[in-house]
């Protein structure tokens, strides 16, 4: 009986980590120049690249500089968000001024499907860019797996989260960002204080609620939570939900200033006016804020920081230089809203 021939896989750097006994991290550092790495741990890796027969795939880079030149602005969410959160779009202009000042080209890679995802880990690890920007990340991704394992330099805009000590991070203070907007609206005379949380597979979704819980202390009440995808939509929904559940709430603090803007809507439908009957807080001020009406109450991100941050601590990465997570600021920006 004729057997079908077994096809070996690819070994991958987490094989290389696992025969050599350091963290994915260590053996990135290695194949990208080898900075920051003791001589122990460098021919540990080396002897485990060797057994393991683990090659890197630098094809596409230029034979003259080792380098592609570029970066990818990866984001792992769906298209349409792109164009319809405003925040993505800060976030691409800024990364794209900043690689511009350095010569260097932006690569725009969208990873919202299981296909999408695919093509866009086979590309990186061909290495057509010098590292990724990951714009978007969701605990338990497998992209960001297939990133570490293919050893490409990434940093995430926010908390990786279960990664914190494997991908560097430029992010904000999330849950202290929350807890100072849920002590103005407490300040303000608020008391029955419900949040329209983010999905808890995103840093801001899980942080900022931490420190909305952690704020309100002795009232928080966890009947007053709903959760949302950060859109308009799942905002209105998700303050009708709150509705239903209670009628003496004072005041909302939405996790995105869209799902801010999705409870107005929904209080309004309710007959309920803003803010005189229930105050109304979001959070990024990506723009959207400013314009709404009423103009939203909401925290700052620092927008002209972040995507700056973000390709200089890549590029700091991928030269070998030492480098650590960034956190930065927020402010809070108070409006007719709340």
């Amino acid at each position: 009986m004729e057997q079908t021939p077994t096809v070996r896989r690819k070994p991958t750097i987490r094989d290389v980590a696992a025969a050599a006994g350091v963290s994915r991290g260590t053996v990135s550092r290695v194949i990208n120049g080898g900075h920051w790495v003791s001589p122990d741990a460098r021919a540990a890796v080396d002897e485990a690249i060797r057994r393991t027969g683990y090659t890197a795939n630098h094809a596409a880079r230029s034979l003259a500089t080792g380098r592609a030149g570029s970066l990818a602005f990866l984001m792992t969410e769906p298209q349409h968000l792109l164009f319809d959160d405003p925040t993505f779009a800060l976030l691409l202009r800024g990364a794209a001024e900043a690689l511009s000042k350095r010569g260097m080209t932006l690569v725009l890679l969208i990873a919202g499907t299981p296909a999408e995802r695919a093509n866009v880990a086979h590309y990186v690890s061909a290495g057509h860019v010098d590292g990724v920007l990951l714009i978007s990340s969701h605990e338990a991704d497998p992209l960001l797996e297939s990133l570490l394992d293919a050893g490409i330099p990434t940093v995430a805009c926010g908390v990786p989260l279960g990664h914190h000590a494997e991908v560097l991070s430029v992010s904000v203070d999330e849950a202290g960002s929350a807890r100072a907007m849920t002590a103005h609206l407490r300040a303000q005379g608020h008391r029955r204080i419900a949040m329209i949380a983010g999905p808890d597979d995103t840093p801001g979704g899980r942080f900022r609620l931490v420190g909305f819980r952690e704020e309100m202390g002795v009232d928080f009440d966890p009947s007053l939570v709903e959760v949302g995808d950060y859109s308009l939509e799942s905002g209105a929904t998700a303050m009708e939900r709150l509705l239903a559940r209670s009628h003496d709430i004072d005041a909302v603090f939405a996790a995105s200033d869209l799902m801010a803007a999705g409870a107005v809507q929904a209080l309004r439908r309710a007959g309920l006016r803003v803010p005189a009957d229930v105050a109304v807080a979001g959070f990024d001020d990506s723009g959207l804020a400013a314009t709404h009406e009423p103009p939203l109450t909401t925290m700052r991100q620092p927008w002209e920081q972040l995507s700056e941050r973000m390709v200089t601590l890549l590029l700091d990465a991928i030269d070998g230089r030492a480098v650590e997570p960034v956190v930065l600021p927020t402010s809070l920006v108070v409006r007719a809203s709340a």
